[in-house]
């Protein structure tokens, strides 16, 4: 990073490698924020960024059961 930054932001739809994030929250270098996939997707639902969530109950009749009545 150069210039007047504080401080980096790398996002992905994939992982970070262990190398990475030990390159990222390094002694003595810029501190770095990383966002993988999983990360993205909670922030993108939190602030309702694009997404909707939906919860869906699902009830499933067991005509077995009524049959033995």
């Amino acid at each position: 990073m150069q210039g007047r930054a504080d401080k980096g932001l790398f996002i992905t739809t994939g992982k970070f490698t262990r190398d990475a994030i030990k390159e990222a929250t390094r002694d003595g270098a810029p501190p770095i924020d990383l966002i993988d996939g999983d990360l993205l997707c909670e922030k993108l639902k939190e602030f309702s960024l694009g997404v909707k969530t939906e919860l869906i109950e699902e009830v499933t009749i067991n005509p077995e059961w009524f049959e033995k009545i």
